[in-house]
C-alpha cells in the first residue's frame, strides 16, 4: 500500500513542467500538460472575462439558488460506504461539511483508512471511477443535479492545490512572455480551480474555449 509520501510523489508526478511545446508523451491527459500559443490580437484589460471570475459553477434550474441537500448527501455517503464494504476495503467514509468557497450544493465525501491508497489507485483512476458511479446514482432523472466529490486521504485537495499553484506560475509566464497559454482539456471543477486561482492575478484574464470534453482554459495576458 502506498505511504502518504508515495501518494504525494505520485500526485506531483502527474503535473509536468510547462513549456512552449506540445505536452510530452503519456502526460498529455485531460488534466496534465499545457501548450502555449502566441496571439497577436490580445484583449485589453477592459474586456470582460468570458467565464466570470468565479469560474464555471453549476446553477439550478431556472437560475434558482442551489442549496445543500443533506438527505442526498447522506444517501451518497451510505452508497459509497456500502460499495467499499462489499469490495472488502478497510476504510471509514464521512461527509465533509461544505465550505463557503465550495460550489453551491456540492456534496463532498472523504475516505480514510488502511486501504485508502488502493482506493486512490494509479493517478487517482480508481477514485475517479468511484466518484463517477456515485454521481450517476445520486443524479437520477428528474432530480436537480448535485455534484459529488469523493476524496481519499486528501488526495484531491492536494491535487487541487497543485493545480492552483501551477495556474499562478503559468499566469506569470503568460504575462512575462506575452503569450496565451492553453491548458489541455479539463473537467468543469478543474477549470473552475484555474479561474479562481487567477481571478485576482494582475495582468491576465482567463476564459474557457471549446465544447464538451474538449473544453479548455486559456490564460490571456492583457494590454494596459
Amino acid at each position: 500500500m502506498p505511504t502518504p509520501d508515495e501518494k504525494t510523489e505520485e500526485l506531483d508526478s502527474s503535473w509536468p513542467e510547462a513549456n512552449d511545446d506540445e505536452p510530452r508523451g503519456s502526460e498529455s491527459t485531460a488534466l496534465s500538460g499545457v501548450s502555449s500559443a502566441v496571439d497577436g490580437d490580445r484583449p485589453s484589460a477592459a474586456e470582460p472575462e468570458a467565464d466570470g471570475a468565479a469560474g464555471e459553477t453549476e446553477a439550478g434550474d431556472g437560475g434558482a439558488e442551489v442549496v445543500y441537500d443533506e438527505v442526498r448527501a447522506e444517501s451518497a455517503r451510505d452508497f459509497v460506504e456500502d460499495m467499499l464494504t462489499k469490495m472488502g476495503m478497510d476504510v471509514v467514509v464521512d461527509l465533509v461539511e461544505p465550505e463557503p468557497s465550495d460550489p453551491a450544493g456540492e456534496i463532498r465525501i472523504e475516505i480514510e483508512g488502511r486501504d485508502s491508497g488502493r482506493i486512490i489507485g494509479k493517478k487517482g483512476q480508481v477514485l475517479s471511477a468511484i466518484q463517477h458511479i456515485v454521481n450517476r446514482v445520486v443524479n437520477r432523472p428528474g432530480l436537480d443535479r448535485r455534484h459529488v466529490v469523493v476524496d481519499a486521504e486528501g488526495y484531491r485537495q492536494r491535487r487541487e492545490d497543485t493545480l492552483a499553484t501551477m495556474a499562478q506560475r503559468l499566469g506569470k509566464k503568460a504575462l512575462e512572455e506575452g503569450k496565451i497559454i492553453t491548458f489541455e482539456p479539463m473537467n468543469p471543477r478543474d477549470r473552475r480551480i484555474v479561474h479562481l486561482a487567477l481571478a485576482k492575478f494582475p495582468g491576465v484574464v482567463t476564459k474557457s474555449d471549446g465544447e464538451g470534453e474538449a473544453r479548455r482554459v486559456q490564460i490571456i495576458p492583457v494590454r494596459r
